[in-house]
């Protein structure tokens, strides 16, 4: 693949892993990488209503990558849509790169917020939420993808407790499970977020209809949920 050829040509979802591969610095976070790339590519491609051309339209659709500290599925569905020149991918980890190991918003064109610390995505989105409901920003929806080892921080059950009651049905939280979370809890995921007034659903997180199909669904007046189980992190 040539300079030219990546700029001009569409990529599709069969390409990722090409993409994914251009990315060879010192990641040590691969499991974390993977387990979400069905989950961000039917985001970006059937789902957020945010372009590259429209990164910084009040009405655009916000996604949050919580699950910042694996970002190469990240960094290669944004190049694959435009929203970066897959020409900096070969870069990542590198020095002068702006693609870290954790995104920075500052640097990473369509990341909406600097990412990596377990914890910090729902607490985000639940403001983002609350100030663009503020500001009578009606349209826009509020993505935030976390893994379930994020569930053993405090600061993610503060943010389901508060935005269940708070109704705050623009807000929607996509859990990838790869088994990874230290600390069960009974009933599960799902059970977590049903128990704080939460619509949720459990799917085959490698399954891109059934992706679509919980990502669409209603859920009036309250916050929408997605468990997305994927194979174990050791596997």
């Amino acid at each position: 693949m040539t300079i030219t050829e990546a700029h001009t040509r569409t990529y599709g979802y069969p390409d990722l892993p090409t993409l994914m591969a251009l990315m060879t610095g010192d990641e040590k976070h691969g499991p974390a990488a993977t387990s979400t790339l069905d989950v961000l590519w039917v985001l970006y491609d059937r789902v957020l209503r945010v372009t590259p051309e429209r990164m910084e339209a009040p009405e655009r659709d916000r996604f949050l990558l919580s699950k910042g500290h694996g970002p190469m599925a990240y960094y290669a569905v944004l190049a694959a849509k435009g929203f970066l020149p897959v020409d900096w991918l070969p870069g990542f980890g590198s020095y002068d790169s702006p693609l870290g190991h954790h995104p920075d918003r500052l640097l990473v064109p369509g990341a909406e917020i600097g990412s990596g610390s377990l914890g910090h995505g729902l607490p985000i989105a639940v403001g983002t939420a609350l100030g663009l409901r503020a500001q009578g920003l009606d349209e826009p929806r509020v993505w935030t993808l976390i893994g379930d080892a994020e569930l053993d921080e405090g600061s993610n059950h503060e943010a389901i407790a508060f935005a269940g009651p708070a109704g705050l049905a623009r807000l929607h939280a996509v859990v990838v499970d790869n088994s990874s979370a230290r600390h069960a809890r009974p009933g599960g995921i799902a059970a977590r977020f049903e128990a704080a007034g939460w619509s949720v659903l459990t799917v085959d997180g490698r399954d891109h209809e059934a992706l679509h199909a919980a990502f669409t669904a209603p859920h009036p007046d309250r916050p929408h949920a997605v468990v997305a189980r994927v194979e174990p992190k050791n596997a």
